[in-house]
């Protein structure tokens, strides 16, 4: 098997150059160190001879061409040769192998005839006398490179099928994990979503006369929650039938030239939260293709959620997203809480220590209850080829990354 791994591979497209400079180069040495006995060549001999040398590379690129012309100068060098035409013979016989193995079969069939040709008129002199011996040459001459050719065009062939084979038994298993995905969060995500926002409709109708701050709450989640609910139909949709990504009417989050006000919203819903948010944003982030657009809003997203879980709705955060030669530089940190030197526990103190605990422990996979949202935003970022950078920054903590130019066109 070893072997004829080896050999298949030698007979590869991607090294005729190398298979034809290698023939190339043995007729050269056949020429100067042929055995003596052989008596010396003819001007047309070598005129024969270096027209055959000379067709060698160009069976890369024309092997029917070259196989008809190796075949002729082979006919011709045996009509009116003096000497035996090795050369011409040879560059005939590889030429019909290489025929064989990257031309169509009507072409193969043209180039073996005409190999047959060139060796009847080089040995017309053995006939019939030595028709056992010339029938033993047809066979290493005009056989030989067709059964090794068509052998190995046969191996190709089962390769090629064979790694199709493969990629359609990856592709089904992606469906069905697209599938199974697409029914838990149909089934699980998407029914207790629709669950809350009924809830918090049938609030919204017996609470009509409730405090105005209590029913913008409740408009506010069921705002969410109908958006959310939305995009999950969408998600769900995309991955049950994944050509709807391809042609537009799929799952898009977000479109090219409004990251600006998506940005903007998710800082609003942050403040509507609690959190007091100083923003600052690129108008230049609106030319941002739609993978980075989409990432830049996801991180900032969970990059406020963070801060809201981890330092609380006291906390002061700032975001920033500007552009620079191409690249999106992205940061949100924040001031921990309003715990300063004066206020609250230090940074090094019990509670610190558990925020900063609780944060890293996102970071940790051997950590099964812990959260996965840093670990999604790394993989987010690295994806595109940026370098997610989280850490303490004095009391509060800081993120921040680069999506370099042009990463996800």
């Amino acid at each position: 098997m070893v072997v004829l791994r080896w050999v298949s591979r030698l007979f590869d497209d991607r090294y005729a150059w190398l298979r034809l400079s290698l023939l190339a180069l043995s007729g050269v040495g056949y020429l100067l160190f042929r055995p003596v006995a052989d008596g010396p060549y003819a001007p047309v001999d070598w005129t024969f001879a270096t027209a055959a040398l000379a067709l060698c590379p160009l069976g890369v690129r024309w092997p029917f061409p070259t196989a008809l012309a190796a075949a002729l100068v082979f006919a011709a060098a045996g009509w009116l040769g003096q000497a035996e035409p090795i050369v011409p013979q040879v560059g005939a016989t590889w030429a019909a192998l290489e025929l064989t193995l990257r031309a169509p079969m009507r072409q193969v069939a043209v180039g073996a005839g005409a190999l047959l040709v060139g060796y009847l008129v080089d040995s017309l002199d053995e006939l019939p006398s030595g028709l056992p011996t010339w029938l033993y040459g047809v066979t290493v001459v005009v056989g030989v490179p067709l059964l090794v050719g068509l052998n190995v065009r046969a191996s190709h062939r089962l390769a090629r099928q064979a790694e199709q084979r493969v990629a359609v038994e990856a592709q089904a298993a992606r469906a069905g994990e697209r599938a199974a995905i697409a029914r838990e969060l149909h089934d699980l995500v998407a029914h207790h979503v629709a669950s809350m926002v009924l809830r918090v409709g049938v609030a919204r109708h017996v609470l009509s006369g409730t405090d105005p701050r209590v029913a913008e709450v409740f408009d506010d989640l069921h705002s969410s929650g109908s958006t959310a609910l939305a995009d999950l139909r969408r998600l769900v949709a995309v991955l049950r039938n994944p050509a709807l990504a391809g042609d537009g009417t799929g799952y898009v989050p977000i479109e090219p030239g409004a990251l600006p006000e998506a940005l903007a919203e998710a800082v609003h819903r942050a403040v509507k939260g609690g959190l007091a948010v100083e923003a600052t944003i690129d108008p230049e982030v609106a030319t941002l293709d739609t993978v980075r657009g989409l990432a830049v809003l996801r991180l900032t997203q969970e990059g406020l959620a963070n801060v809201a879980r981890h330092a609380g709705p006291a906390a002061r955060a700032r975001v920033c997203v500007r552009m620079h030669d191409g690249n999106v530089h992205w940061e949100v940190s924040d001031d921990g809480g309003g715990r300063g030197e004066d206020t609250g526990p230090r940074r090094g103190g019990d509670e610190g220590a558990a925020r900063r605990g609780s944060r890293r422990a996102e970071t940790g996979p051997a950590v099964v209850e812990g959260g996965h949202g840093l670990i999604g935003m790394r993989e987010r970022v690295e994806l595109l080829g940026g370098r997610l950078v989280a850490g303490p920054d004095g009391p509060g903590w800081r993120l921040r990354t680069v999506l370099p130019a042009g990463a996800g066109r």
